[in-house]
């Protein structure tokens, strides 16, 4: 029970490290991560809802379609999800609030905000994904479309990535006529995060203490 206490632990702190990841990129003010360009762009549209509460809602029509496509082999275990969702967009809205005063301005610092975010949202993922316990949304509809398909897990992702940020790109120009949202960052970060996470996993001895 108390391994099985630290492996939950363990998901959910990667979970709200991934939050904070998040924030930093979208601080960079050069386009929001891949996963959250769609909630980001809808909140900068309605800005009744925040970016956090567009991320819930996109997230459990993620976990509604995991339903749909796995259906009796989706363990009521991942039903977990809802709670990973919960405090993935509670935590959200919590790092841009923390970061409201955080508005780098030259190309430079832009930059840094940027490296700096990809580098926290690799570690979150590290941290999330070696107790081998749940998927986040996002992950969890790239698994069930892989299982479902037969298509490679890496292939799913990158399809799921692309169709995310080109949806995102669409809405912007659709609402302002332009990019709004995504951006640069948003490219950089679907590219460096994964390196990352590979990187931190090859050098970084804590990930393989962490109990699975």
């Amino acid at each position: 029970m108390n391994r099985m206490f630290k492996r939950y632990l363990y998901f959910f702190l990667g979970v709200i490290i991934n939050s904070f990841g998040v924030a930093f990129i979208t601080k960079s003010a050069l386009g929001t991560s891949q996963i959250s360009s769609v909630p980001y762009v809808l909140s900068l549209k309605f800005p009744a809802l925040s970016f956090g509460a567009f991320t819930f809602i996109m997230n459990m029509g993620f976990i509604l379609l995991q339903v749909i496509i796995l259906k009796k082999d989706f363990h009521p275990i991942q039903f977990l999800q809802v709670g990973a969702n919960i405090i993935f967009s509670l935590v959200i809205d919590l790092g841009m609030a923390v970061l409201g005063f955080f508005q780098p301005e030259t190309l430079a610092a832009r930059l840094v905000s940027l490296l700096a975010g990809c580098v926290v949202l690799a570690f979150g993922i590290c941290v999330e994904v070696a107790p081998n316990i749940l998927f986040v949304p996002g992950e969890g509809l790239v698994n069930a479309i892989s299982s479902k398909s037969g298509m490679k897990f890496g292939t799913a992702k990158i399809c799921f990535d692309v169709t995310l940020i080109v949806v995102a790109g669409l809405l912007s120009f659709i609402f302002f006529g332009r990019l709004n949202g995504v951006g640069l960052g948003t490219v950089i970060s679907a590219l460096a995060v994964g390196k990352i996470v590979n990187v931190l996993n090859r050098h970084l001895k804590f990930f393989r203490k962490i109990p699975r």
